[in-house]
């Protein structure tokens, strides 16, 4: 399940306000002005900037050097820019605790457009906002399984319900291997070619395993045995083999000898490299996951053991 963020300037203020220090001084009625739009790229503003005459910024920022500029009246003429000022802008914030200049306040109360202060700098927030922003708009998907940090390497474990995705977190995690999210992990793409997982607030440090109940991770084995996010680089997918089905069973096992076929999956347009584990009676899962995981950071820096075992026996019957 996937979604595109729609942010309001309401919920970026509550989402923003303690790590940005916004105080909210006018225009408290547009606060259902929306940071997002649908309109087409060449029509749309960019998503923040500094308050100019020439491009039109969602978020218009305004430091020292526009304060000082804008706190004459006729540099907010219609006329002065080109493009619709009070249309395009969604946001104002004013850097550095400076004092809003007049005309700005004004074009906030006739136009119901929010103004925030923040004591930190021109560079500071554009920094930051930019940063926080690029997460909380980013496309997101929640895939059912459990994400967790095997060997420093993000790894979503995935499977039909009952096949014992939990169980095997949990015993991951008495071996030292960190939870970042049971259940409902949320995956953003925050840059090209990397996907993050995210463990909502509500579900921080807790696992649900069948039998025992609701677990709190954190309480039981140390603040250390879990995280709340973690790039998401490799899936296991635990693959349950029929019980009366031993004929099958014994294929399945066997093909998966030869090493893991170059199967991927599609993340929010990131294809993640993905191994299937069957689940049969006596396997040690655990064991199985840590050793995919390092043949996985081996196969990234370039070493295959499959080709590397084929080339050793070629060189021999060569030698004979």
């Amino acid at each position: 399940m996937s979604n595109k963020s729609r942010l309001t300037v309401a919920s970026a203020y509550t989402e923003f306000k303690d790590e940005l220090k916004f105080n909210w001084t006018t225009g408290r009625q547009g606060g259902e002005r929306l940071l997002t739009s649908e309109r087409g790229v060449a029509k749309r503003p960019r998503l923040l900037g500094p308050l100019n005459f020439n491009s039109p910024n969602r978020i218009q920022l305004i430091g020292k050097a526009e304060a000082r500029l804008f706190a004459n009246a006729e540099n907010l003429a219609p006329d002065r820019y080109e493009y619709p000022l009070a249309e395009s802008c969604e946001l104002i914030i004013v850097t550095d605790n400076g004092t809003p200049p007049a005309p700005i306040v004004a074009l906030s109360e006739q136009n119901q457009i929010p103004l925030f202060i923040t004591p930190l700098t021109y560079s500071e927030l554009i920094r930051n906002l930019r940063y926080r922003l690029t997460l909380l708009l980013a496309e997101s998907e929640i895939i059912h399984g459990v994400l967790m940090d095997v060997h420093g390497t993000g790894v979503l474990i995935t499977g039909e319900a009952s096949v014992g995705k939990s169980e095997l977190a949990l015993e991951l995690i008495s071996r030292s291997h960190i939870l970042v999210a049971d259940d409902a992990p949320e995956f953003r793409r925050i840059a090209p070619g990397t996907v993050e997982g995210r463990c909502p607030p509500l579900l921080q440090d807790f696992l649900e395993v069948r039998g025992l109940g609701v677990l709190n991770i954190a309480r039981m084995y140390g603040d250390a045995s879990t995280r709340s996010r973690k790039i998401l680089r490799f899936i296991i997918n635990l693959q349950n083999v029929a019980t009366g089905d031993s004929e099958n069973a014994l294929e399945q096992l066997v093909g998966e000898r030869l090493g893991a076929p170059d199967v991927q999956r599609d993340v929010l347009g990131v294809r993640i490299p993905q191994r299937t584990i069957p689940v049969a009676p006596g396997r040690n899962l655990a064991v199985l996951v840590e050793a995919a995981v390092r043949d996985y950071i081996l196969r990234s820096g370039g070493y295959n053991a499959t080709r590397d075992l084929v080339e050793k026996q070629a060189l021999a019957l060569s030698q004979t």
